[in-house]
């Protein structure tokens, strides 16, 4: 299993200060984001955190198998909802971390601008890579999103489902598919892709990356990242990234 893989590489991970640091599980599309926070907080002189990236979906099943873990960090509330109510996690440490925006990506070379009008006939032509609809959070914000606008039924026999957002954008970058519906941090984050569109904050819900401790966690440093990146220092990264402010 994969979370067999994440306990291996905990274990396997550099020690600072004759201990690791805590294992934090983070959706795919907070991978710059939380890598950056991981770098600030081990040169202030902690034990740098362990990360191990996917679709929250995958990282939330992976918490209920019984996988390592110290923090949780989604890129929905859904899948926290669900650790709450199966008390997997510490409900009261639960807080969102930032927020983001849906565009659609074509890649660089692309020349155009995607409109309400022009959407469903542009993204029905062709594969559009998207994080898978039924479980990811970016695919489903992104059905939301082409639903609220009338494109989805054109869309749908389309769509080419990705394991994340990420892996969706690697998608559009290598040409496999013209059109891609990611991230605004993800495009930002990308010199092969370029922004054809943006998805009206209206048109799906709010894109909100909630962070939670497990209770099975054990690291004495755990909930001091936590506050730290819920903190302005780390919040500050967040900015720098592109993501919106937590609200």
């Amino acid at each position: 299993m994969r979370w067999l893989l994440i306990l291996l590489a905990w274990l396997a991970a550099p020690v600072a200060a004759d201990r690791r640091g805590p294992l934090v599980l983070a959706a795919s599309s907070l991978t710059d984001v939380m890598t950056a926070a991981a770098d600030a907080w081990a040169q202030a002189g902690h034990a740098r955190p362990v990360l191990s990236f996917g679709a929250s979906s995958d990282l939330a099943r992976q918490v209920r198998a019984g996988a390592p873990g110290d923090l949780f960090a989604s890129a929905d509330e859904a899948w926290v909802d669900t650790l709450v109510r199966e008390r997997l996690v510490r409900s009261r440490t639960r807080a969102v971390l930032a927020g983001n925006r849906l565009v659609v990506v074509a890649p660089s070379a692309w020349r155009g601008t995607l409109t309400r009008a022009t959407l469903a006939r542009t993204l029905g032509a062709g594969p559009l890579a998207m994080a898978d609809p039924d479980a990811v959070p970016a695919g489903r914000y992104g059905r939301a999103a082409l639903t609220s606008l009338g494109a989805w039924p054109a869309v749908a026999p389309r769509v080419v489902r990705a394991a994340n957002v990420r892996a969706a954008l690697l998608l559009v970058e290598r040409g496999a598919a013209p059109f891609g519906v990611v991230y605004a941090t993800d495009a930002r984050a990308s010199a092969g892709v370029r922004i054809a569109g943006a998805f009206p904050a209206a048109s799906h819900p709010p894109i909100r990356y909630p962070i939670v401790r497990l209770a099975a966690s054990r690291d004495g440093e755990a909930e001091a990242f936590r506050r730290f990146l819920l903190s302005p220092t780390g919040q500050a990264i967040f900015a720098r990234h592109g993501f919106t402010p937590a609200r």
